[in-house]
């Protein structure tokens, strides 16, 4: 009586030979360097699978070898990168004084501290709900610091107030750099720090609507 071999009587692949484990017994999506169908194919993936050479499963789309192409920029986006570059480098700089000029006259040339006391107010926010927005009283302050007086302006806003010098010199230190090549010191400012200001400006804006003293002094 014979009895059937047992795993040490089992034939041993022979020094150097690779071993090829039977057909039933590959997992199923496996196939020669990677996976087959189901999975990753030889040297990347097949049908159903994550490809690695840049080619995509059956049925979905395919990335071109050397990438997707940048878009046409339209007109209007052209126009403005060929203004931008036949522009001397002091043209940006200026028109964005331009700008705060404009804001700085609109303040001293309409005089926000001198309204009627039934005059409706221009802020939306304050017409509809009777509170003060974040930013009400600003350009009141603002009128303020042109005129000198700046705890008036701290009254009206002093969150602004505060921010301006930085304000301030980040645009000289820009626009310095822009027109003329300055190297002034950078003003490093972390988001912890930018991320504590609003926190700071969040709390000013709630209490200042607070119907109770001494909050009732914010009230603009």
């Amino acid at each position: 009586m014979t009895s059937a071999p047992g795993p040490v009587d089992q034939p041993q692949p022979a020094p150097g030979a690779v071993h090829t484990a039977p057909a039933d017994s590959v997992p199923s999506g496996a196939g020669p360097g990677g996976f087959g169908p189901g999975g990753a194919g030889p040297g990347g993936s097949g049908p159903g699978g994550a490809a690695f050479d840049g080619s995509a499963p059956e049925g979905w789309p395919t990335t071109p070898p050397g990438g997707y192409a940048a878009p046409e920029p339209d007109r209007l986006t052209r126009f403005v990168l060929r203004l931008y570059e036949r522009s001397p480098r002091w043209a940006v700089p200026l028109a964005a004084l331009g700008c705060v000029a404009i804001g700085m006259s609109y303040a001293l040339l309409s005089n926000p501290t001198h309204a009627d006391p039934d005059a409706a107010p221009t802020c939306l926010l304050k017409l509809t709900t009777g509170l003060d927005c974040p930013g009400c009283g600003g350009t009141r302050a603002l009128w303020y610091v042109l005129h000198g007086d700046l705890p008036a302006a701290a009254r009206h806003h002093f969150v602004f107030i505060f921010a301006l010098p930085f304000l301030a010199y980040l645009f000289v230190a820009w626009a310095g750099s822009q027109a003329f090549g300055w190297r002034l010191p950078e003003l490093r400012i972390s988001s912890k720090v930018i991320g504590g200001f609003l926190a700071v400006w969040l709390a000013f804006s709630v209490l200042r609507n607070l119907p109770w003293a001494p909050f009732t002094s914010l009230y603009v």
